[in-house]
């Protein structure tokens, strides 16, 4: 199975929630603070931590594919 992450970084509020989730897949832009994924193709094994990150984003802007 693969996971994807997608982001949309236009509704992104710049909380950092996502960061301090899974700081393996996110980052922020240090200009304003809003969020980036650096491995949009993660490990199986951070599926947990990634809806964790998706639920607790306060801009709803993260969502997790696994298929």
């Amino acid at each position: 199975m693969a996971t994807r992450v997608l982001l949309d970084q236009a509704r992104c509020c710049a909380s950092g929630q996502c960061v301090l989730a899974v700081p393996e897949v996110f980052d922020q832009r240090d200009e304003d603070g809003v969020a980036v994924v650096l491995d949009p193709q993660p490990p199986e094994e951070l599926l947990a931590k990634l809806r964790g990150a998706a639920v607790r984003c306060p801009s709803g802007c993260i969502e997790v594919r696994h298929t």
